[in-house]
């Protein structure tokens, strides 16, 4: 099953570290496309790095951002947004996580 990755700010690596990626834990750093609040009960997740990518240049809140590889996702456990991402409802345990990337976004001026 190929992983899927979630990109957000650096700030929340530690939380996540330690509980997984926890939509109701949101609080050290608005979500990537800059919304103070969960936007859905779940968490977005991308296809593949290259998807991944335009999350990362999407980077609202600023500052470095972490991707995520997520494993034992299939299609299947995936729903779409009203936007028309899709993110998987429920919380990912740590143990399914590994940190690929951390970088700087670079946002136009």
């Amino acid at each position: 099953m190929p992983g899927h990755f979630h990109v957000t700010s650096a700030l929340n690596r530690e939380s996540i570290a330690a509980h997984g990626l926890d939509w109701r834990r949101m609080g050290a750093a608005p979500g990537i496309a800059g919304s103070p609040v969960p936007e859905q009960e779940g968490c977005f997740l991308a296809p593949d790095e290259f998807t991944a990518d335009f999350f990362v240049r999407m980077n609202a809140p600023g500052g470095p951002v972490d991707v995520w590889e997520v494993s034992g996702v299939s299609e299947e456990d995936l729903l779409q947004s009203p936007e028309g991402f899709a993110y998987l409802p429920g919380v990912v345990p740590p143990e399914r996580l590994r940190l690929v990337r951390t970088q700087h976004s670079h946002q136009a001026g």
